[in-house]
């Protein structure tokens, strides 16, 4: 019997406004058009027990918990994304596309919340266990623009959106600094411009990359 190719793993990050939902989904069009399997999934979610956690962390007061317990809940759901559905994902073939993973941490909790990224790296590694994104595609917008769009989508999951400009500008920062360290894995995607054109820019870059 011949054995099954394991899928890719994509991710989107970049800071609140960045348009990743967006392209995450035109991203899964433009690989479903070349014939493969496609699973899309976002962070802090994508399963039932991540998406109740999700509920606790998107909604309420901007100081409901403090970088500790949003990193401790956020890895939570993350360690069952990982093990109920991205991995027999991949291990079934399917390409995965997931709106943030583990970058986020890295970047909200670990920077701009203050803990630093190595206590977190050290935290996440059994609970990630190897799981690591083939391609990051890390949307980039400055700051102003990004909360200003998302302020235009109404979706009521606003807790972080609530925080000053300072606390996302470090996360813009933490964004670019993960991608500069990272540069097999990350490509910076310049967010300014218009849905079509950012996305053209996410598809020659998975053409460069993954084919």
């Amino acid at each position: 019997m011949a054995q099954t190719q394991a899928g890719r793993f994509i991710t989107l990050e970049g800071g609140e406004g960045a348009g990743k939902s967006t392209q995450a989904r035109r991203l899964a069009d433009f690989l479903r058009a070349r014939g493969l399997d496609v699973v899309t999934t976002r962070e802090p979610g994508g399963t039932e027990g991540a998406e109740a956690i999700r509920n606790l962390l998107v909604d309420g007061a901007a100081d409901r918990w403090d970088a500790w317990t949003e990193a401790l809940l956020m890895i939570a759901a993350r360690r069952d994304h990982v093990v109920r559905l991205i991995r027999p994902a991949l291990a079934k073939g399917h390409w995965v596309v997931c709106d943030r993973f583990a970058d986020s941490t890295l970047a909200y909790q670990g920077v701009a919340g203050g803990l630093g990224m190595e206590p977190l790296k050290a935290l996440m590694a059994p609970v990630l266990d190897g799981c690591s994104p083939d391609l990051t595609l890390m949307v980039d917008l400055p700051v102003a623009e990004g909360l200003a769009r998302a302020d235009t989508r109404g979706s009521g999951e606003d807790r972080f959106e609530k925080r000053g400009l300072e606390f996302h500008e470090m996360v813009r920062q933490a964004f670019l600094a993960i991608a500069a360290d990272n540069p097999d894995r990350c490509h910076i995607i310049k967010g300014a411009g218009t849905a079509d054109e950012v996305q053209q820019d996410i598809e020659s870059i998975v053409l460069d990359r993954l084919f």
